[in-house]
């Protein structure tokens, strides 16, 4: 098969976000991570719910579901039982995956199914023209909220930790290699992959923006020296860190990098060990002699 580009993963779809959405980055850097790894678009399944996010998988080659509010994730358990040979990508948003999709994040995690999950992060909705998400900032306003989230907000990565996912890390769209690097070892690992990626929405969300991030962007792994990913109280304790950012967001950095990889059994590998357990060939002939007709 001939070397494949990241325009070979591209649909003849063309995007229709807003000028200056993250999401234009997220969906380059998709194409360009599974170039890299040379995936066969034909067996790569991207799944979607609703919002500005969940249009990705329209841009992209490939067998693409846009599927319902808060249910990609079902959706993609579904196709990944069925079919355990295809690469499963979840392309959802903070809102998608947060509230009305949060009750089957800590399934698919404690499952440990072989998926990947990319959430795009602007900290809003966008879709439906600004209302607060539950990553948005306290006190940050949107049409249903003229004076301010009084909600609170919640930490995706620890979310995502305590459930049980074996990789999540964070990378921001504003930088394209970083973002590449971090989806590659996502789609590669085996089990459940978290990304979760800082994606400004400059039609709505002033405060998260590209010049914002340029000035508080910190790598976690290198700068912070956050090297042993593959201990859960470390990551953790950094992803405790990263809520400094919502509540003194001028003084404390933004994470981006791996927060937490490590290997464990996927739900495919359980099933399989079951299976050579307490499994046996079945005797085809007495299954269709059980089916046939009886003389009367």
């Amino acid at each position: 098969m001939a070397v494949l580009t990241a325009k070979d993963y591209r649909s003849e779809v063309e995007p229709t976000w807003c000028a200056g959405c993250g999401d234009y980055g997220v969906l380059n850097a998709t194409a360009r991570a599974l170039a890299e790894l040379q995936k066969d678009p034909a067996k790569v399944v991207g799944v979607s719910g609703i919002g500005c996010s969940s249009r990705l998988p329209l841009f992209l080659k490939g067998y693409n579901a846009h599927t319902l509010h808060g249910r990609a994730i079902t959706f993609a358990i579904g196709v990944k039982v069925a079919r355990p040979d295809l690469d499963v990508i979840v392309f959802t948003g903070d809102g998608d995956m947060f509230s009305i999709g949060s009750g089957h994040n800590p399934h698919v995690a404690r499952r440990n199914l072989d998926i990947t999950i990319i959430m795009m992060d602007n900290k809003v909705y966008g879709l439906t023209k600004n209302q607060i998400s539950p990553t948005s900032r306290d006190g940050q306003p949107g049409t249903l909220t003229p004076y301010g989230n009084i909600d609170g907000h919640i930490n995706p990565i620890m979310y995502m930790l305590t459930f049980g996912a074996t990789y999540v890390a964070q990378t921001y769209a504003g930088n394209l290699k970083h973002m590449v690097k971090i989806i590659k070892e996502a789609i590669a690992h085996r089990g459940l992959s978290f990304v979760n990626i800082i994606s400004p929405c400059p039609t709505f969300n002033k405060f998260d923006s590209y010049k914002y991030y340029k000035d508080h962007i910190v790598d976690i792994n290198e700068d912070l020296g956050h090297t042993e990913i593959d201990n859960f109280n470390k990551a953790m304790e950094m992803a405790i860190h990263w809520d400094d950012n919502y509540r003194d967001p001028m003084n404390a950095k933004a994470h981006i990098g791996v927060y937490y990889k490590v290997e464990k059994p996927t739900y495919h590998d359980r099933i399989k060990e079951v299976q050579e357990r307490y499994g046996y060939e079945p005797n085809i002939q007495n299954l269709i002699d059980v089916c046939k007709p009886k003389a009367i």
